[in-house]
């Protein structure tokens, strides 16, 4: 039987912790434990003495979970959905809440049904050899604020599917949504294979740092990547580190700027823009500048943004209080810069929510820190080009590299400059599309280790040769 919203509320909220608030609204929604060190521990022991077991479980067992581990999520749609809302902020309809439930249980069943068999490396009559995935052991996932659902999927539904356990730690700002998927994935799962622990930073070392953890999947900024390679240094478990990215968009000369417009959109401001793989700078051939910048506003102008949990809205308030700031600060700096604000720009600061309206800026120059410096909000600049080099240049300049797109009514011509550019995922007139089929990861300090498909299940596995 499906959990109601409070039912799920009540088994996942302590009493006296430290309360959890509505981003829209303001209003305490829920109380959460930090764990401390003995609680960290004691999380990497329950799931140190799971694994073994969970190891020596059939393949074709811990697909099945994984189905009807996705079954549980479908059941317990509603009242997930609804706790992402009010927790996160995103709205319920659109690409959001209920959108983010969805992939989740999408991804499950992808993950349990993608084949990785052994594989023949040598066999010429006289020598035979053929390398095998093994479970690495007990996999740390870190996870953030933005997708916290989803993109805990993708870190513990291939860690599980390989014999993995797993020791998951959502974001501090969206602990609720953390503890309410692994509860309903617990209800599925044998005991131990999958435990949560909670809390900021200070939990994230503990975890890193633990000589009994195998592997350590990590979603998040740069800064904090860094620290965690520096925290299991003593140990060297595998990483997989998914990184700040300020993923630049190329828009050719023959490109039609009313029908990408929606697709710039979408790329740029989905999840309010809070998506690592969002379209954050977009260079724009000089002769159809103005109308791509005209076409998108239009767009965006009509695209409701409100308290997530009303059925209209689809675009939703900044998560915390430091990203509506750090959005603000940005897009100040470029007013007081002399670019020019086509749509937004002037939030009000006396709301409840962390509310940015939508903004395009425009006219920007290509050196200024919303361009340089990933906003990780809707606010999008525009910058002018004449010269095709000139914005392959910019936009391979920053030191990040998750992804990059290229708008063009030519795609051969597309993808010629799409491998010129310097992103691990480009995309061909959209921007940020992901598929559990599809390898995924960063270059430069946008990361490194690949995630999702075949080769997202060999990131969680340590390879053997079996030789003769």
């Amino acid at each position: 039987m499906s959990l109601t919203y409070d039912e799920l509320l009540a088994a996942i909220t302590t009493p006296g912790g430290r309360e959890v608030r509505d981003p829209a609204t303001g209003e305490v929604i829920g109380a959460v434990a930090d764990s401390d060190p003995a609680d960290v521990a004691a999380a990497i022991a329950t799931a140190k003495a799971a694994q073994p077991g969970w190891a020596a479980t059939p393949d074709a067992r811990r697909r099945a979970l994984l189905h009807e581990a996705a079954d549980a999520i479908e059941a317990d749609a509603e009242a997930l959905a609804l706790l992402l809302s009010r927790e996160q902020g995103k709205p319920l309809n659109g690409p959001n809440a209920r959108f983010e439930v969805g992939a989740c249980a999408a991804w499950l069943r992808a993950t349990a049904e993608t084949p990785i068999e052994p594989e023949v490396v040598v066999d010429d009559g006289t020598t035979y050899a053929e390398l095998h995935y093994r479970p690495v052991g007990v996999v740390g996932a870190i996870t953030p604020w933005n997708w916290p659902m989803m993109i805990a999927i993708w870190q513990i539904a291939p860690a599980l599917r390989m014999g993995n356990a797993v020791v998951a730690k959502p974001s501090e700002h969206t602990t609720l949504s953390g503890l309410a998927l692994v509860h309903v994935l617990d209800s599925v799962l044998p005991a131990g294979v999958l435990v949560p622990i909670t809390g900021a930073g200070e939990a994230g070392a503990a975890l890193a740092a633990s000589p009994e953890i195998d592997k350590i999947m990590f979603t998040g900024s740069t800064a904090t990547g860094r620290r965690i390679v520096e925290s299991t240094a003593a140990n060297l478990p595998r990483l997989t580190l998914e990184l700040g990215g300020n993923d630049a968009g190329i828009v050719l000369a023959d490109a039609d700027p009313k029908a990408i417009a929606e697709g710039l959109f979408w790329g740029a401001f989905i999840n309010t823009g809070q998506t690592c793989a969002a379209l954050k700078r977009l260079y724009v051939h000089d002769s159809i500048y103005d109308e791509v910048v005209a076409e998108l506003a239009a767009f965006a102008a009509g695209v409701p943004m409100g308290v997530g949990t009303d059925e209209a809205n689809v675009l939703g308030p900044l998560q915390n209080a430091m990203q509506f700031d750090i959005v603000d600060r940005l897009v100040e700096a470029a007013k007081a810069d002399g670019a020019r604000v086509v749509l937004g720009g002037e939030p009000d600061r006396a709301a409840a929510g962390y509310f940015y309206p939508t903004t395009i800026v425009a006219d920007i120059d290509p050196a200024a820190a919303l361009v340089v410096e990933e906003q990780f909000g809707p606010a999008l600049p525009v910058v002018r080009y004449a010269d095709l080099e000139d914005a392959l240049a910019h936009a391979n300049a920053l030191d990040a590299g998750l992804g990059a797109s290229v708008w063009s009514s030519d795609r051969a011509r597309a993808r010629e400059v799409a491998a010129r550019l310097q992103a691990g995922t480009v995309w061909i007139n959209s921007h940020g599309g992901v598929d559990p089929r599809i390898p995924f990861g960063g270059v430069k300090a946008s990361g490194y280790g690949l995630e999702f498909g075949v080769d997202g299940l060999k990131a969680v596995a340590v390879p053997q040769v079996v030789n003769g």
